[in-house]
């Protein structure tokens, strides 16, 4: 039915925030809030399971972050769209949610009439990002595409080239001996990688790099 009201899944690890969203929304004349979710999984669970028109998503929780856990929904409920609700507005976290499959994106300093705005764009299939998000995508897309992204910029050159014979399956000292170092300064640039990468042993790094598309 066209009168059937909006429905609504709030998901944000912050229980004040998350229950006085949800009494805010549920005053609103057309929308149903269909549940609450602290976590990223939960939301998952929670989205699949009622099919909301909309997930009002933060980034940052627990057992899934909010831009895998849009991904997911992304993939795997298309029909419910997702507008994001953070804090956070630096750029590389407003384009990983929107390459994610956000089709809004809002500061929770953002008045309630821009939330429910948003909300309601979001449920006929439309996008919003507010003023100042918006005309920074903009700006974005205007620069034309961006530079290659190279896997793992925190890796200095030296310790990249490293990580590339390690996925390869070269030992130290097949890598000292390729590179001309000493067995040291591989050791030194292998332990270096591994904690920069957050990996506990060789194994693990192999992994992340060959993920990434290192050491084919």
């Amino acid at each position: 039915m066209p009168d059937d009201p909006i429905s609504v899944l709030i998901a944000d690890d912050h229980p004040v925030f998350r229950e006085g969203l949800a009494a805010l929304l549920a005053s609103v004349s057309g929308i149903e809030v269909v549940g609450t979710a602290a976590t990223g999984l939960e939301a998952i669970d929670m989205a699949l399971d009622a099919q909301p028109d909309v997930v009002v998503m933060d980034l940052q929780m627990p057992r899934l972050n909010g831009i895998e856990a849009t991904r997911r929904l992304a993939a795997e409920a298309p029909s419910v769209g997702v507008v994001v609700l953070t804090m956070s507005e630096d750029d590389g976290t407003v384009f990983a949610a929107v390459r994610a499959g956000a089709r809004g994106y809002l500061l929770k300093g953002a008045e309630q009439e821009e939330v429910v705005r948003a909300i309601t764009t979001v449920a006929t299939g439309g996008a919003v990002f507010g003023a100042t998000l918006a005309r920074r995508i903009a700006d974005f897309f205007a620069a034309g595409p961006p530079a290659a992204e190279v896997a793992f910029p925190e890796l200095t050159t030296r310790e990249r080239e490293i990580l590339e014979l390690v996925a390869a399956g070269r030992s130290n000292a097949q890598i000292a001996s390729a590179l001309f170092l000493s067995p040291k300064t591989v050791r030194n640039n292998v332990s270096n990688v591994f904690a920069k990468l957050h990996v506990a042993d060789r194994a693990e790094a192999i992994v992340r790099a060959r993920k990434a598309g290192l050491g084919q």
